[in-house]
């Protein structure tokens, strides 16, 4: 089914079996690689650490290709973009023997925006039922529609009853008036609406879309960080992402178009050196630090061209240094930035998680807590099972998030209707369409 479709609304998770094992196909596109995941989800009783894990995560295919044709998460190659997904999915569905008709796809594109919204419904006394949740989730959605945007995700944080506020679940409950507190992410639909045209070329539909900042968290986190209050910091290729959690709930996003492939570059132009070589160097000898060593240390830089009697530029490792770490910096101030105008920079505390494959750079955990000036640790995929051991590191935090993420779609807005999503032209959206369904209904 599209997305973007006339009178069609963007698809939603269906509640996973708490008796039966299902079968989870996801995307995740950034700007360096596209990785494809299948993953069983085997129900589980007891209850972990591990924040919404209701189904034991069993990877049984992965393919993961470089990413053509993608920049910042947008779509600027529609062949080679295509062409790059195909590759992920046929490796994928190669190694766990499945065929994939549906996925589900991360966002970091669009501009992600992230609001909140407040509304009340009258109760007149009598107990909460499921039927006045929904009517107060449709009128919170009300504020959220914006011409040109798409809503990604719309999450109750909390409810109250009368003047009682922070109540998880208030069904069955009495009271007078019936309020909620909604965070709502909402993005430029043109991107979107590009990305899921590369996926219909490749014969494939999205099941659903889910935020790149909101799936790295669930990954990364454990269940007390979420419920304290902790920054999760996605730093991929093309974009770094902002996430806040607390009280359990993804509470606040934002992006900056700056990322590791922007390190590369900077290294690319100062060394006078291809890209490939550059990336190379940035892996092997990169720091956000310097050492004691760095300027002993010599470090060969291959030229530009394709003359093989062309010499290495041999250079210390202090320049190489000099040029990732203004970058680094520049990223890390502007995250602290967006962190301190949010909001929440008091509700996070002192824990900030850092993950995505560029956050793997050597010494930059150190910068970010000079920075950032809190505590901070590397986020890695936590309690997933199957996954190689190079699939083990940050870089594939957002791929296992994608799996995490129908174990808890439950909770965000109209989960009961199963065309709950707003769609992607941007017009009578699903938001729209259900709240005239309730008003001719109730």
């Amino acid at each position: 089914m599209s997305l973007f479709r006339p009178k069609s609304t963007m698809p939603r998770m269906s509640p996973l079996s708490a008796k039966r094992s299902t079968v989870v196909s996801v995307l995740d596109i950034g700007t360096s690689k596209i990785c494809c995941l299948i993953a069983k989800l085997r129900p589980r009783e007891e209850r972990g650490l591990l924040a919404g894990r209701t189904h034991r995560i069993e990877v049984l295919g992965i393919g993961h290709q470089r990413a053509n044709g993608i920049k910042s998460g947008v779509v600027v190659n529609l062949d080679a973009a295509e062409h790059a997904i195909r590759l992920a999915v046929d490796a994928a569905e190669r190694m766990a023997g499945i065929t994939v008709d549906s996925l589900i796809l991360n966002v970091s594109s669009g501009r992600l925006a992230s609001d909140t919204y407040s509304a009340s419904v009258a109760l007149d006394g009598h107990e909460v039922e499921e039927g006045d949740i929904r009517r107060v989730l449709s009128a919170g959605s009300a504020h959220a529609e914006r011409e040109g945007r798409v809503v990604v995700h719309s999450i109750p944080i909390g409810y109250a009853l009368d003047s009682d506020h922070g109540i998880a679940d208030p069904r069955g409950m009495l009271g007078q008036s019936l309020g909620v507190d909604m965070h709502v992410v909402n993005a430029e639909s043109g991107p979107l609406r590009n990305l899921e045209l590369c996926i219909n070329r490749a014969h494939l539909s999205v099941e659903a879309l889910v935020a790149t900042p909101y799936a790295s968290g669930l990954s990364a986190l454990v269940e007390d960080e979420t419920e304290m209050g902790c920054a999760c910091i996605d730093m991929g290729g093309g974009t770094t992402t902002l996430s806040v959690f607390l009280g359990g709930r993804f509470v606040f996003t934002d992006a900056i178009a700056v990322g590791g492939n922007h390190v590369t570059m900077d290294l690319a132009r100062g060394l006078s050196t291809r890209l490939d070589d550059a990336e190379r160097l940035k892996v092997l000898h990169g720091s956000a630090l310097p050492s004691v060593s760095d300027d002993h240390d010599i470090i060969s830089v291959p030229p530009i061209g394709e003359n093989e009697q062309d010499m290495p530029v041999q250079v210390p490792r202090a320049q190489v240094t000099r040029i990732i770490r203004p970058r680094i910096e520049e990223t890390l101030e502007l995250i602290r930035d967006r962190l301190n105008r949010s909001g929440f920079a008091g509700a996070v505390g002192k824990r900030i998680i850092l993950t995505g494959g560029a956050s793997q750079l050597t010494g930059i955990s150190e910068v970010a807590r000079r920075i950032l000036t809190r505590n901070v640790r590397l986020g890695r995929p936590l309690g997933i099972k199957g996954l190689p051991e190079a699939a083990k590191g940050p870089a594939f935090s957002t791929a296992v998030g994608l799996l995490i993420y129908p174990q808890i779609a439950q909770i965000e807005q109209f989960s009961a209707f199963p065309s709950g999503r707003q769609q992607l032209t941007g017009t009578d959206g699903a938001f729209a369409r259900v709240s005239r369904w309730l008003k001719e209904s109730l």
